[in-house]
């Protein structure tokens, strides 16, 4: 059972799925770099292409999306981003060879399947792609039958539901009602599309949810045979976020509370089998996310944790990210600029940052401690890590093993907090990340 240590959480913290963080991101980077990078990159590269429309909008979304009620704008956001898989394959070296696609929202399945079959394609068409693994988030909401054939065909061998909670009561609180009975008949359609990995995005945290609630809707994900299952805390944002207005506030849980309900969240996964990845993942003992941790190779990227060893992710759509060893790269996030700007056959990069020697250093703790829950700390960095240290180590969250830093059983749920030590950038975020739990 994990220790509630509430000042050892108060500050929010990022989910660092990139060093350094979008909040780090300026306008001195843009399509230059970008040109230049993937003139200069080999080897192996993972698309991820974002499609930011949705049928519907969820209450507590923070993605970039928008509600696909308009034909046209969605037709003209799609003939952009086919002109932007044109340019970016033409600047990537002829060796560079595809080995995953993930495709993200928004909802994929907020286009048509036509559509959606038109992205495969061009893909396809201008990449070296030989056996890929693609994976595609999905809404249960408003996946009609018609998708069936299509991931077939296409080969999608993992997919993502958003699920969230099974209670009818939190479901109506958050603006996303889909009954138990679609979310059983979507699954049982992914799985004969020959999905073979299926992962259920969960939450906690959310208003007037209950431990109760938690634990039918774990129950019921594990009853599903999910595959993998993200349990994530609920980040009320409404600053940043304005559709999080419409969610009662004062319905939320408290911060203990909260602590409460990720620690039975641990335990209850863990009983039913399932392999802790890092600090909010859980995968069966025989999928690849589960073998990448228990071999070491797990890795984190813009969609979480992943066993994908790619040394570079280009990213396709508005506000997507492209990650290069030495560069972050951000897409125009306005689809209007963004449809703008690719009529005119240019890059849509519009900020991001180059990554410094040093940088690349505390990221690679901040990776290591994050996916093994260990990283070697170089002299420097132990000098100045370890007196703010001091409390996770009095407390028996982390010690010292040698040159190396390790997180221990109990210190799971700080392990974002720990990592956060070796961020020189993290000086004023009480308004920008969420609660680290």
């Amino acid at each position: 059972m994990w220790t509630y240590h509430p000042d050892l959480l108060a500050i929010p913290v990022p989910r660092y799925t990139s060093f350094p963080t979008a909040a780090e991101f300026g306008e001195s980077v843009g399509a230059t770099d970008l040109d230049a990078a993937l003139a200069r990159h080999e080897g192996e590269v993972s698309l991820y292409v974002h499609i930011p429309f949705c049928e519907k909008i969820c209450w507590y979304c923070g993605c970039n999306t928008s509600v696909a009620n308009r034909s046209d704008r969605v037709a003209s956001y799609l003939d952009a981003l086919h002109r932007e898989i044109v340019l970016v394959a033409e600047r990537l070296p002829r060796d560079a060879r595809v080995s995953r696609i993930a495709f993200g929202g928004g909802s994929p399945n907020g286009i048509s399947p036509i559509d959606f079959v038109r992205l495969v394609d061009a893909l396809t068409v201008h990449f070296d792609i030989a056996r890929p693994v693609v994976s595609i988030e999905l809404d249960p909401r408003t996946l009609g039958p018609e998708w069936a054939a299509v991931l077939g065909t296409v080969g999608i061998e993992r997919a993502s539901l958003g699920v969230q909670t099974f209670a009818p009561v939190l479901q109506r609180a958050i603006g996303r009602v889909q009954p138990a009975r679609m979310i059983e008949n979507a699954t049982a359609m992914l799985r004969g599309a020959g999905v073979r990995s299926l992962n259920f995005d969960l939450m906690y945290g959310l208003p007037g949810q209950t431990m109760a609630d938690l634990e039918d809707s774990l129950d019921q994900t594990v009853a599903l045979g999910a595959d993998r299952i993200a349990l994530f805390g609920y980040a009320h944002v409404p600053h940043l976020v304005a559709r999080q207005r419409r969610i009662d506030a004062g319905a939320l849980p408290d911060a203990a509370t909260r602590f409460a309900m990720a620690a039975f969240g641990h335990a209850v996964l863990l009983a039913a089998g399932y392999v802790a990845v890092g600090f909010d993942h859980f995968a069966r003992p025989g999928d690849a996310l589960a073998q990448a941790t228990l071999t070491g190779q797990l890795r984190r990227n813009f969609q979480g944790f992943t066993d994908d060893q790619a040394p570079v992710l280009l990213g396709f759509g508005a506000s997507a990210i492209s990650a290069f060893p030495e560069l972050l790269a951000q897409n125009e996030k306005n689809t209007g600029r963004y449809r703008m700007m690719l009529s005119q056959d240019r890059l849509t990069a519009t900020r991001g940052i180059v990554r410094s020697a040093e940088d690349r250093r505390r990221g690679a703790v901040i990776g290591a401690l994050l996916c093994q829950g260990r990283a070697r700390v170089e002299p420097d960095l132990r000098r100045d890590a370890w007196p703010v240290l001091a409390p996770y180590f009095d407390a028996g969250l982390c010690e010292a093993d040698g040159e190396d830093l390790v997180i221990l059983p109990g210190g799971l749920p700080y392990a974002r907090s720990i990592a956060a030590r070796f961020d020189p950038y993290r000086k004023d975020s009480l308004r920008r990340f969420s609660s680290a739990v």
